[in-house]
């Protein structure tokens, strides 16, 4: 069969490689090259050459299995980093690095502070509770709903929750209180994040994570089409039409592997469950900055952690995260290499080495009923629907959305095919 992919981050990457192992496949990407979120940069600084990600950055082998074994068949080399933690409180001057006493009470007067450690103490309490939301159906709560039918107070909450998921989902604070709490609590326990021991050794690709994006294309016979944007999707009885700036083509199956949204507006016939479904689960711009200026971190240098979120001066301002790749990726610099989320007015633009764009979903009760729903639009009209979006929004989601998406499809093709009808 002949199978058009649209968008090449990991949904897409892992879509292209699976299939093309026994379909024709063509695979559309809009940007200068493929990878989407894998972005490796290549800086050049005081004649010392160094790689540093941007946007995928860590995994590990037992929450990332689909991931792992990719990588294994790739030949992919990675090795072990942090997932430190860390908090700045513009407002009050608050900063501790959760990774040991040490560095939690870095600021020594917190040993004697109520609220510090009121919220150290709801920090324990929550991860005793929260699993019980598991046990609940349906829908549920919201997070800041449970926070306060729990009573934990506005130090755990505003001080620890929110900057740590507005750091792992890249979300405001309003919205992450708006997260279905028992989502929330379902990701934290597949990552084993509800205990203080036992945690999985985290990894980051050795050189790189584009380094898997190189060794797929150096092996497949994928029809690459960089700096290709589709236009439109239609679709027909007997195939699906794709237009690009290439012109009109024409295919058996597309595999959407572009955000919901995208997916959407690329749709000259959507169907009202396809409006429905995809539209529940809309996406926001973050602006991404590498650079080098440590005005970014905490003050204190036993604050600085892997992850080190900022919590605004400003009240009703998001939290924000800056990620100290130069721990994360293990290398040495004299200066910091650091990659700042929604902070760009903030950096000095003599210290900025990169600018970019990320998209990442926004996740709310409505965006997780529309989750349970795909099997209402998936292979409907020859159209396939692949994306990090249907499960927590990370590289091991969006590589589970292709495995699934080519299963399916084949299966389907080998039930038409004996069947003699029409794949």
């Amino acid at each position: 069969m002949r199978i058009a992919v649209v968008g090449s981050g990991i949904a897409g990457l892992a879509s292209a490689w699976l299939l093309s192992r026994k379909h024709a496949v063509t695979l559309y990407e809009a940007n200068r090259y493929l990878g989407g979120h894998t972005h490796t940069h290549h800086v050049q600084r005081d004649g010392q050459a160094y790689v540093v990600d941007t946007g995928f950055i860590v995994h590990n082998p037992v929450h990332y299995p689909l991931l792992t074994a990719l990588f294994d068949e790739l030949g992919i080399v990675s090795q072990p980093t942090t997932m430190s933690f860390s908090v700045h409180d513009e407002r009050t001057g608050l900063e501790y690095n959760a990774s040991t006493l040490d560095t939690l009470f870095c600021q020594r007067r917190n040993l004697c502070s109520p609220r510090f450690l009121g919220m150290v103490r709801d920090l324990f309490r929550f991860y005793r509770q929260a699993p019980a939301l598991l046990d609940e159906s349906g829908p549920g709560v919201t997070l800041g709903d449970y926070l306060g039918r729990e009573g934990y107070g506005a130090a755990f909450r505003d001080e620890h929750l929110i900057p740590m998921a507005s750091a792992l989902w890249s979300s405001p604070a309003h919205q992450i209180l708006q997260f279905p709490a028992r989502y929330l609590v379902q990701f934290m326990a597949n990552h084993q994040m509800l205990q203080m021991s036992g945690r999985p050794q985290w990894q980051v690709v050795r050189g790189g994570s584009s380094r898997y994006v190189e060794a797929m294309r150096s092996q497949w016979t994928v029809d690459e089409r960089l700096c290709s944007p589709v236009r439109a999707v239609r679709r027909s009885a007997d195939g699906v039409h794709i237009h690009s700036n290439r012109g009109e083509e024409a295919f058996d199956h597309v595999v959407l592997a572009c955000h919901s949204d995208q997916s959407l507006a690329l749709l000259a016939d959507p169907t009202d469950a396809e409006r429905d479904i995809l539209g529940a689960i809309p996406y926001q711009a973050n602006d991404t900055v590498l650079h080098t200026d440590a005005r970014a971190m905490p003050r204190r240098h036993k604050a600085w952690a892997a992850w080190n979120a900022r919590i605004p001066a400003e009240p009703g301002e998001n939290c924000t995260v800056s990620y100290w790749m130069n721990l994360l990726q293990g290398f040495r610099s004299p200066e910091p290499f650091i990659v700042s989320l929604n902070q760009s007015n903030a950096i000095d633009p003599l210290k900025v080495v990169r600018r970019m764009v990320y998209h990442h979903p926004v996740y709310s009760t409505a965006s997780v009923a529309a989750q349970a729903r795909k099997g209402e639009i998936q292979g409907r009209h020859r159209t396939w629907y692949a994306g990090a979006y249907w499960g927590w929004g990370f590289h091991e989601d969006g590589m589970r959305s292709a495995v699934e998406v080519t299963r399916a499809l084949e299966a389907r093709a080998h039930f038409a095919e004996t069947a003699g009808a029409p794949a």
